[in-house]
C-alpha cells in the first residue's frame, strides 16, 4: 500500500493496512499503527510515532526538530493517538530533553496549517481549528475546541471541555468547563451547549455555574473565591478538578468579564 513514487526508509515500522500516497518522505525512526492514510507530500520524520486509523493530509510535516535553541540533537518524539486526523500543512515538533516528547491523544482533529510545538501535551477528542499557533510546553485538556487564528502562551495550561472563541490570544491559563472570548481575554460563561452534548446533566451543569459564578460574578479575588468554594459547596470531581486547577496555575487563570479585574 505504500505508492512507488513515495521515499520511505526500510527501518520504517509500518503495520498492515497502511496506505502512504506519492511524494511523500517517511524517516527511519518512525512507527506508523494499522489503517493509517499517509496522503501525498507529507514528511514524517525520526521520532514520529504515530497510532491507528489516523488520517494525515497533504503538506503536513510530522517530528521535524523543535524551534528551540537550547535544543542539542536529543532523542525525543512525538505521539499521535488513534483515529486523530491532522489536516493540510500542519507542523508538530518533537519534544526537547526538558519533557522528552511531544503528545497529541486519540480521535483530534488539528485543522489546517496550524502549529505544535515543542512537549505539548494534546488530550483526546481535541479539536484545533485553521492556522492556530501552540507555543511550547503548552497543556490542553480533554474535548477543547481552539478556535481558528488562536495563539497560546508558552507553558500555558487550558483544562477539560474548554471553548475558546476564534481570534484568542491566551497570555492565561483556562480551567475547565469554561467559553474565553473578547480581547483582552476574558470569561465568556460556562460551556454549557458542550457540556450538554458529552452527557452532563443539568445538576451538574448548574454546580458548575455555581462554582464559576464565586469566581467571576462576586466581586471577590481568585483566593477568597476558592475559600469561600472550599466551605460551602461539598467536593466532587469537577469542584476538586477547577480548584486544583487553579492552585497549580503559574500564570494565573482568565479575568473576568473583561473587566480586567481578577
Amino acid at each position: 500500500m505504500i505508492h512507488q513514487l513515495a521515499a520511505v526508509d526500510k527501518r520504517a515500522r509500518i503495520k498492515k493496512n497502511v496506505i502512504v500516497e506519492p511524494f511523500t518522505t517517511i524517516a527511519g525512526d518512525v512507527e506508523i499503527g494499522e489503517g493509517t492514510w499517509i496522503g501525498p507530500n507529507v514528511t514524517i520524520m525520526d521520532g514520529a510515532r504515530i497510532g491507528k486509523n489516523c488520517r494525515i493530509f497533504p503538506g503536513t510535516v510530522i517530528s521535524a526538530v523543535p524551534q528551540d535553541l537550547k535544543f542539542d540533537g536529543e532523542d525525543t518524539q512525538v505521539i499521535i493517538g488513534d483515529g486523530t486526523t491532522i489536516r493540510e500543512s500542519v507542523t508538530i515538533n518533537r519534544g526537547t530533553k526538558a519533557l522528552g516528547y511531544t503528545k497529541l491523544g486519540k480521535d483530534c482533529l488539528i485543522m489546517a496549517t496550524s502549529h505544535i510545538a515543542h512537549d505539548c501535551i494534546i488530550g483526546n477528542n481535541v479539536i484545533i481549528v485553521n492556522g492556530c499557533g501552540i507555543a511550547g510546553h503548552v497543556e490542553i485538556g480533554d474535548h477543547t475546541v481552539v478556535g481558528g487564528l488562536s495563539a497560546i502562551h508558552q507553558f500555558g495550561k487550558v483544562g477539560k471541555h474548554v471553548m475558546i472563541s476564534g481570534g484568542t490570544l491566551v497570555r492565561k491559563d483556562i480551567p475547565s468547563y469554561i467559553k474565553v472570548a473578547r480581547e483582552p481575554m476574558s470569561y465568556a460563561g460556562i460551556n454549557s451547549v458542550g457540556l450538554r452534548r458529552r452527557g452532563f446533566t443539568n445538576e451538574k451543569i448548574f454546580e458548575i455555574q455555581r462554582i464559576y459564578r464565586y469566581l467571576y460574578q462576586m466581586k471577590m479575588n481568585v483566593s477568597q473565591a476558592v475559600s469561600l468554594i472550599e466551605k460551602e459547596m461539598l467536593p466532587t470531581v469537577e469542584r476538586d478538578e477547577i480548584l486544583e486547577f487553579i492552585k497549580n496555575s503559574p500564570r494565573g487563570i482568565v479575568k473576568g468579564y473583561g473587566t480586567g479585574k481578577e
